[in-house]
């Protein structure tokens, strides 16, 4: 749901891929949570689930790419059946794994090793904390959420994650509550590691994401009558110096069904790649070659570049 361009502003900039270093992929929708904020509309309710021939293919496409990243995320890409096998296939050769994991999902009924697990593969966790204040957490993800959220972290850290040492490394995800831009990432890291520490947590780094005006956030927007609103105010604080540094240059998306777009963003607005390479198996292929391809572009993009910048991997500046 986008609307025409606001008085005074123009198009988003045509960008081209730079060389590929990481593979984001969405395993499914399925999740144990419902957020407000959730730009892919996943819960407990979704049943769509990457099929086993796609996730075989991705270890072939890591070595055939030559990337080094393997991003994985959902829903909760944990409940895959298949997550810890092709962690553990990637890991032995060598690819570095991202594990977008909600906190909570380490105390689910079977996950009980998951945090073990994760420990010894060596996985970089990015796990979702919108905020350090109990009320905040509980009204954007569910009631209770901020308490299992805490839990997760402790487990983790006494399994050797967020201790500074750069082997389990601990990120944390800050995104606002509600139709605004995210404070400068600095400071606010301070403040949530000054905060937490009181209750006993570490982690290495903070990571400030905008909310991106599609899906179930742009339907409350809308709702409220405030998504044109916050649509115009991306627009209006689009900066210029972000725009070289956006995550899509460097960064592929596959869906679940195993098509491939610029990032995940375009992938819940269904728009693929442009060009005849749209399908995981196009990467398998040795002669595939996307250094240069020109992405798909659209108005929800100034959320990446809006202020200090926001990408996968926090802001841009700062």
């Amino acid at each position: 749901m986008l609307f025409p361009l606001t008085a005074g502003s123009e198009p988003f900039p045509s960008l081209q891929r730079g060389r590929l270093n990481t593979l984001q992929v969405n395993l499914g929708y399925r999740c144990n949570q419902s957020c407000r904020h959730c730009h892919v509309d996943a819960g407990p309710w979704r049943t769509e689930m990457m099929a086993d021939s796609l996730m075989q293919l991705i270890p072939q496409v890591m070595r055939i790419q030559r990337i080094g990243c393997l991003d994985l995320t959902g829903g909760a890409p944990e409940l895959h059946p298949g997550f810890r096998t092709l962690v553990r296939q990637v890991r032995a050769d060598g690819v570095d794994v991202i594990d977008r994991c909600n906190l909570t999902i380490l105390s689910e009924p079977g996950q009980d090793d998951l945090a073990e697990f994760l420990a010894d593969q060596g996985v970089r966790v990015i796990a979702s904390l919108p905020c350090y204040s109990e009320s905040n957490v509980d009204q954007q993800r569910g009631n209770g959420v901020f308490e299992r959220s805490i839990s997760g972290l402790r487990q983790l850290n006494a399994l050797g994650y967020g201790n500074g040492n750069g082997r389990l490394e601990l990120h944390l995800v800050y995104n606002p509550q509600g139709p605004s831009l995210p404070p400068a990432q600095g400071p606010l890291e301070a403040a949530y590691k000054k905060e937490l520490a009181d209750l006993g947590i570490r982690f290495d780094r903070l990571l400030t994401l905008a909310n991106m005006p599609i899906q179930r956030f742009a339907r409350e927007l809308d709702r409220r009558g405030e998504l044109k609103r916050y649509q115009s105010l991306l627009e209006q604080a689009h900066n210029p110096a972000n725009v070289s540094a956006v995550m899509c240059r460097e960064l592929l998306s596959v869906d679940w069904q195993g098509n491939l777009y610029d990032c995940d963003f375009n992938q819940q607005l269904a728009m693929p790649m442009p060009g005849r390479i749209r399908r995981l198996e196009d990467l398998a292929l040795k002669d595939t070659e996307i250094t240069g391809q020109m992405i798909h572009t659209d108005r929800h993009c100034f959320g990446c570049t809006a202020g200090a910048g926001s990408s996968c991997g926090g802001a841009l500046q700062g």
